[in-house]
């Protein structure tokens, strides 16, 4: 496996390889070059070379190779999803259901190639003035293992339809499905340098992007902490940055909520993509009067979720993607149970048999009386654990959710609109679901506040972050 630069593989200017594994068989999948500064230097000159000729285009002409793109991306969207399950993990059902949100996210984009125009101001005096909105040149994205060709998805999207080049740098240990829908987008007839991925590790690549001077704006997603280190280096070149960062997602559930829609809303919520997931439910606050009944009917339908390959039929959730993210989560959840800091329901420990002994596995846990100050409360929790805390009322339930660095997503269950309005008036986050968790359409703008990130992707608001606003007014 090699590089996708001016639209084509090519080899990096490091010897180095970094191994893909199977995070359910710990086989190699694959390589990809680990590559290095010059790497990111070349990929940024080809995508200075094709700026000129491709912000030429008008949006509609670009938005064309899109629909093609996402045309290509349907017709191989099982290969797609067998290599996207061979190296993230996730089942082949959730791997289908990302590949399709890529390509749905392209055509969304390319239907709104149209709106990108200027505007007609009429002013005082002789003379009249307009707006242009101009693509700001070479720009970045960076993006996470967790969600590889979604988020992909996102940050090409508005970044090209409106006129920009891209440099973009994979996750480690989830390069693959990125490179193979960048080679696709070249059969689609993308022009070369418009799209160049270079891979390699964050502490190389990555950073040699966010401080590359050339680059006039970059769109990060991941660990906050990480997120943090990106715009201290991007911050004396001056580029924009769009940065969604971690997430520790309250729902609530109140006494008048419909219970087993909300318990179906908690399986999907938190344990969808093993619990990988920044929007994913990582704290659950019920109040007093059905918790008893909410959690049996709970930990039922936890402890009958299937563990396993997601190649293999009727998986509902796979291993974490890595060693180092599995390791975290058991240490985690036994330091917990050391403290007695909760008390596990079910779960909460690396899953026996052979089936299980290569891979990355953890069961989905399930853990009440949570106490304040766990970590489990207090942390961002990237994996399939769930901690419960009772609460007597709305009030107490909404102090809790924001008693976090966090404000990402939230969500309310109830069928009080009185409640519905306190809560979205008043939980610090970045999106407030009623009666449902995790749904993110490329529609709408997603982004957090407080530690999780700056900036929105998706939708309108995607694309203003891409382009420059130019004012001219002119005497008569």
């Amino acid at each position: 496996m090699k590089m996708w630069i001016n639209g084509k593989n090519e080899d990096s200017c490091s010897s180095e390889y970094m191994d893909v594994r199977n995070p359910a068989t710990g086989k190699l999948v694959d390589s990809a070059p680990a590559g290095c500064r010059e790497d990111v230097d070349a990929a940024v000159e080809a995508a200075g070379r094709a700026c000129g000729s491709w912000a030429s285009l008008s949006p509609q002409e670009r938005a064309r190779f899109f629909y093609r793109a996402a045309g290509l991306v349907r017709e191989r969207g099982e290969e797609l999803a067998l290599l996207l399950t061979s190296e993230q993990g996730k089942p082949l059902p959730e791997a289908r259901n990302e590949i399709r949100g890529f390509a749905s996210v392209l055509e969304y984009y390319c239907g709104l190639a149209s709106t990108l125009k200027g505007e007609f101001i009429q002013g005082p005096g002789n003379g009249y003035s307009f707006t242009l909105n101009e693509p700001l040149g070479v720009c970045a994205a960076i993006i996470p293992w967790n969600m590889p060709a979604l988020i992909m998805g996102w940050k090409l999207g508005p970044a090209l339809v409106s006129g920009n080049t891209v440099v973009l740098k994979p996750a480690s240990s989830t390069p693959l499905t990125n490179l193979k829908l960048a080679f696709l987008l070249g059969e689609a007839g993308l022009p070369a340098g418009v799209l160049n991925l270079v891979t390699g590790p964050g502490s190389v690549v990555g950073e040699a992007i966010a401080g590359h001077p050339d680059i006039r704006k970059l769109s990060f997603t991941g660990e906050s902490g990480t997120g943090k280190r990106v715009a201290a280096l991007a911050a004396p070149t001056l580029k924009r940055l769009t940065l969604e960062l971690g997430g520790s997602d309250p729902m609530i559930v109140c006494d008048d909520a419909e219970l087993e829609t909300a318990v179906d809303g908690v399986l999907r919520g938190r344990f969808y993509n093993c619990g990988q997931t920044c929007t994913a439910v990582k704290r659950l606050y019920l109040f007093e009067g059905i918790a008893e009944e909410f959690l049996g009917l709970l930990e039922r339908r936890v402890r009958s979720l299937r563990v396993g390959n997601g190649m293999l039929d009727g998986i509902d959730m796979g291993p974490l993607n890595n060693e180092g993210q599995r390791n975290y989560v058991a240490e985690l959840v036994r330091g917990v149970e050391e403290r007695g800091e909760g008390k596990i329901l079910t779960g909460g420990k690396v899953p026996a048999g052979g089936g299980y002994s290569d891979g990355y596995f953890f069961e989905p846990t399930l853990i009440s009386e949570v106490s304040p100050d766990s970590r489990l409360l207090t942390e961002e929790v990237f994996g399939p654990v769930l901690p419960v805390v009772r609460v007597q009322n709305l009030d107490e339930a909404i102090e809790e959710a924001n008693r976090t660095r966090y404000g990402l997503g939230a969500s309310v269950w109830t069928k009080n609109i009185d409640r519905v309005r306190q809560a979205y008036e008043q939980l610090k986050a970045g999106t407030v679901w009623v009666n449902q968790h995790l749904k993110v359409a490329p529609e709408l703008p997603f982004g957090g506040t407080k530690e999780s990130g700056l900036g929105r992707e998706n939708g309108p608001y995607a694309l203003s972050d891409y382009l420059e606003s130019k004012t001219v007014m002119i005497r008569t």
